[in-house]
Protein backbone atom coordinates (compact mmCIF):
# COMPACT_ATOMS: atom_id res chain seq x y z
CA UNK A 1 0.00 0.00 0.00
CA UNK A 2 1.26 3.48 -0.86
CA UNK A 3 -0.75 5.00 1.76
CA UNK A 4 0.91 7.91 3.56
CA UNK A 5 0.27 8.31 7.98
CA UNK A 6 1.40 11.07 9.96
CA UNK A 7 1.65 10.89 13.56
CA UNK A 8 1.57 14.02 15.84
CA UNK A 9 4.62 15.21 13.81
CA UNK A 10 6.54 18.24 14.73
CA UNK A 11 9.59 19.50 13.77
CA UNK A 12 11.83 22.66 15.37
CA UNK A 13 14.86 23.91 14.34
CA UNK A 14 18.11 24.22 16.84
CA UNK A 15 17.38 28.13 17.20
CA UNK A 16 13.76 27.09 18.45
CA UNK A 17 11.84 27.78 15.65
CA UNK A 18 8.55 25.51 15.16
CA UNK A 19 8.22 24.56 11.32
CA UNK A 20 5.61 21.76 12.08
CA UNK A 21 3.12 21.48 14.98
CA UNK A 22 2.03 17.93 15.95
CA UNK A 23 0.47 17.38 12.51
CA UNK A 24 -1.21 14.29 11.70
CA UNK A 25 -2.97 12.89 8.85
CA UNK A 26 -3.95 9.88 6.64
CA UNK A 27 -3.62 10.37 2.26
CA UNK A 28 -4.99 7.16 1.04
CA UNK A 29 -3.12 5.37 -2.00
CA UNK A 30 -3.35 6.45 -5.10
CA UNK A 31 -4.27 10.02 -4.40
CA UNK A 32 -3.12 13.03 -5.42
CA UNK A 33 -2.70 15.75 -3.00
CA UNK A 34 -1.87 19.20 -2.59
CA UNK A 35 -0.27 21.32 0.69
CA UNK A 36 -1.24 24.71 0.24
CA UNK A 37 -0.03 27.58 2.56
CA UNK A 38 2.38 30.69 2.32
CA UNK A 39 6.02 30.69 2.18
CA UNK A 40 6.96 28.97 5.76
CA UNK A 41 3.97 27.93 6.89
CA UNK A 42 5.58 24.31 7.02
CA UNK A 43 4.31 21.89 3.77
CA UNK A 44 7.60 22.18 2.40
CA UNK A 45 9.21 20.73 5.56
CA UNK A 46 6.84 18.05 5.80
CA UNK A 47 7.70 17.07 2.08
CA UNK A 48 11.73 16.99 3.39
CA UNK A 49 11.00 14.80 6.26
CA UNK A 50 8.61 12.10 4.23
CA UNK A 51 11.98 12.08 2.35
CA UNK A 52 14.42 11.76 4.76
CA UNK A 53 16.02 15.21 3.98
CA UNK A 54 15.07 16.74 7.09
CA UNK A 55 15.05 15.18 10.80
CA UNK A 56 12.26 14.40 12.50
CA UNK A 57 11.89 16.22 15.83
CA UNK A 58 9.40 13.94 17.31
CA UNK A 59 6.01 11.51 15.95
CA UNK A 60 6.25 9.15 13.35
CA UNK A 61 5.62 8.68 9.38
CA UNK A 62 4.36 5.45 7.86
CA UNK A 63 4.67 4.72 4.09
CA UNK A 64 1.76 2.56 5.02
CA UNK A 65 2.31 -0.09 7.30
CA UNK A 66 5.97 0.25 7.09
CA UNK A 67 7.36 3.04 9.79
CA UNK A 68 10.42 5.86 8.20
CA UNK A 69 11.29 7.56 10.74
CA UNK A 70 14.93 5.44 10.58
CA UNK A 71 15.13 4.43 7.21
CA UNK A 72 17.88 5.87 4.74
CA UNK A 73 16.76 8.18 2.58
CA UNK A 74 17.99 5.56 -0.38
CA UNK A 75 15.58 2.72 1.06
CA UNK A 76 12.37 4.62 1.09
CA UNK A 77 10.39 3.67 -1.50
CA UNK A 78 10.02 7.18 -2.74
CA UNK A 79 10.84 9.60 -5.25
CA UNK A 80 11.03 13.33 -5.01
CA UNK A 81 11.66 16.16 -7.65
CA UNK A 82 13.09 19.22 -6.38
CA UNK A 83 14.13 22.74 -7.70
CA UNK A 84 17.92 20.80 -8.02
CA UNK A 85 17.53 18.19 -10.65
CA UNK A 86 21.29 16.99 -10.18
CA UNK A 87 20.76 15.75 -13.40
CA UNK A 88 25.03 14.81 -14.48
CA UNK A 89 25.65 17.37 -17.19
CA UNK A 90 28.56 15.31 -18.95
CA UNK A 91 26.47 11.83 -19.19
CA UNK A 92 23.72 11.56 -21.59
CA UNK A 93 20.20 11.18 -20.98
CA UNK A 94 20.08 7.33 -20.76
CA UNK A 95 23.05 7.23 -18.55
CA UNK A 96 20.82 9.87 -15.86
CA UNK A 97 17.62 7.94 -15.92
CA UNK A 98 19.88 4.38 -15.69
CA UNK A 99 22.23 5.52 -12.46
CA UNK A 100 20.08 4.63 -9.23
CA UNK A 101 18.91 1.41 -11.29
CA UNK A 102 22.77 0.43 -12.11
CA UNK A 103 23.83 1.59 -7.82
CA UNK A 104 21.33 -1.23 -7.01
CA UNK A 105 22.71 -3.44 -9.57
CA UNK A 106 19.47 -4.90 -11.03
CA UNK A 107 19.90 -6.69 -14.38
CA UNK A 108 21.08 -4.53 -17.34
CA UNK A 109 17.65 -5.90 -19.32
CA UNK A 110 15.38 -4.92 -16.51
CA UNK A 111 17.20 -1.49 -16.63
CA UNK A 112 17.26 -0.80 -19.97
CA UNK A 113 13.14 -1.98 -20.46
CA UNK A 114 12.29 0.42 -17.50
CA UNK A 115 14.44 3.50 -18.84
CA UNK A 116 13.06 2.94 -22.38
CA UNK A 117 9.32 2.67 -20.88
CA UNK A 118 9.80 5.50 -18.58
CA UNK A 119 11.19 7.87 -21.95
CA UNK A 120 8.26 6.73 -24.27
CA UNK A 121 6.11 7.66 -21.39
CA UNK A 122 7.42 10.80 -21.10
CA UNK A 123 7.75 11.64 -24.49
CA UNK A 124 12.14 11.84 -24.30
CA UNK A 125 12.68 9.16 -26.23
CA UNK A 126 14.29 10.76 -28.93
CA UNK A 127 17.10 12.74 -27.12
CA UNK A 128 17.94 9.31 -24.94
CA UNK A 129 21.60 9.70 -26.52
CA UNK A 130 22.05 12.95 -25.85
CA UNK A 131 24.17 14.52 -23.20
CA UNK A 132 22.52 16.49 -19.98
CA UNK A 133 24.38 19.95 -21.15
CA UNK A 134 22.65 20.29 -24.77
CA UNK A 135 19.02 19.14 -23.96
CA UNK A 136 16.09 21.57 -23.25
CA UNK A 137 15.30 22.59 -19.94
CA UNK A 138 11.79 21.39 -20.54
CA UNK A 139 13.55 17.66 -21.26
CA UNK A 140 15.93 18.24 -18.01
CA UNK A 141 12.61 18.13 -16.30
CA UNK A 142 11.72 15.71 -17.99
CA UNK A 143 14.53 13.61 -17.39
CA UNK A 144 14.29 14.41 -13.66
CA UNK A 145 10.68 12.81 -13.46
CA UNK A 146 11.70 9.68 -15.44
CA UNK A 147 14.72 9.27 -13.05
CA UNK A 148 12.09 9.19 -10.61
CA UNK A 149 9.38 7.02 -12.14
CA UNK A 150 12.52 4.42 -13.44
CA UNK A 151 12.64 3.51 -9.65
CA UNK A 152 8.99 1.98 -9.65
CA UNK A 153 8.10 4.62 -6.38
CA UNK A 154 5.16 3.95 -4.26
CA UNK A 155 4.92 7.70 -3.48
CA UNK A 156 6.38 10.83 -5.74
CA UNK A 157 7.17 14.14 -3.87
CA UNK A 158 7.13 17.08 -5.73
CA UNK A 159 8.23 20.81 -4.62
CA UNK A 160 6.49 24.31 -6.35
CA UNK A 161 10.46 25.14 -6.53
CA UNK A 162 10.60 22.03 -9.03
CA UNK A 163 7.87 23.94 -11.47
CA UNK A 164 9.31 27.39 -11.01
CA UNK A 165 10.12 27.72 -14.51
CA UNK A 166 7.83 29.56 -17.24
CA UNK A 167 4.39 28.74 -17.87
CA UNK A 168 4.37 26.40 -20.71
CA UNK A 169 7.24 24.20 -19.03
CA UNK A 170 4.84 24.50 -15.71
CA UNK A 171 2.11 23.23 -17.41
CA UNK A 172 3.71 20.64 -19.37
CA UNK A 173 5.04 19.25 -15.41
CA UNK A 174 1.48 19.59 -14.22
CA UNK A 175 0.25 17.17 -17.16
CA UNK A 176 3.06 14.39 -16.69
CA UNK A 177 2.98 14.63 -12.91
CA UNK A 178 -0.78 13.69 -13.35
CA UNK A 179 -0.20 11.44 -16.05
CA UNK A 180 1.92 9.73 -13.41
CA UNK A 181 -0.59 9.76 -11.11
CA UNK A 182 -3.82 8.37 -13.12
CA UNK A 183 -1.32 5.98 -15.51
CA UNK A 184 0.61 4.78 -13.23
CA UNK A 185 -1.23 4.77 -9.85
CA UNK A 186 1.82 6.87 -7.83
CA UNK A 187 0.70 8.73 -4.97
CA UNK A 188 1.60 12.03 -5.41
CA UNK A 189 1.78 14.96 -2.63
CA UNK A 190 2.45 18.46 -4.76
CA UNK A 191 3.14 21.00 -2.49
CA UNK A 192 2.09 24.71 -3.58
CA UNK A 193 1.55 28.42 -2.58
CA UNK A 194 -0.48 29.15 -5.73
CA UNK A 195 -4.78 28.70 -4.03
CA UNK A 196 -6.19 28.02 -8.25
CA UNK A 197 -3.45 25.37 -8.42
CA UNK A 198 -4.02 23.58 -5.16
CA UNK A 199 -8.14 22.90 -5.69
CA UNK A 200 -7.58 21.88 -9.35
CA UNK A 201 -5.10 19.38 -8.90
CA UNK A 202 -5.88 17.35 -6.21
CA UNK A 203 -7.69 14.89 -4.79
CA UNK A 204 -7.29 16.30 -1.43
CA UNK A 205 -6.39 20.01 -0.52
CA UNK A 206 -4.56 20.59 2.62
CA UNK A 207 -4.16 24.25 4.11
CA UNK A 208 -1.79 25.13 6.49
CA UNK A 209 -0.67 28.01 8.51
CA UNK A 210 2.01 28.34 11.23
CA UNK A 211 2.89 24.94 10.85
CA UNK A 212 -0.38 23.57 11.09
CA UNK A 213 -3.06 22.22 9.26
CA UNK A 214 -6.22 24.41 9.40
CA UNK A 215 -8.54 22.83 6.99
CA UNK A 216 -8.57 19.84 4.76
CA UNK A 217 -10.52 20.03 1.29
CA UNK A 218 -11.70 16.72 -0.29
CA UNK A 219 -11.83 18.57 -4.20
CA UNK A 220 -14.56 17.31 -6.93
CA UNK A 221 -11.69 19.45 -9.41
CA UNK A 222 -9.34 16.97 -9.16
CA UNK A 223 -7.39 14.46 -11.13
Amino acid sequence: MASVTFKNLNKTYPNGFVSVKDVSLNIEDGEFVTFYGPSGCGKSTILRMIGGLEDITSGEIYLGTELLNDILPRDRRLAMAFQNYVLYKYLNVYDNMSLGLRLRNLPRGVIDARVRTAAEFLGISGVLDKRINVISEADKQKVALGRAIVCNPKVLLVDEDFARQNEQRRREMISDIKKINKDRGITVLYVTNDYDEAVTLAHKVIFMKDGEITKIKESCKGV
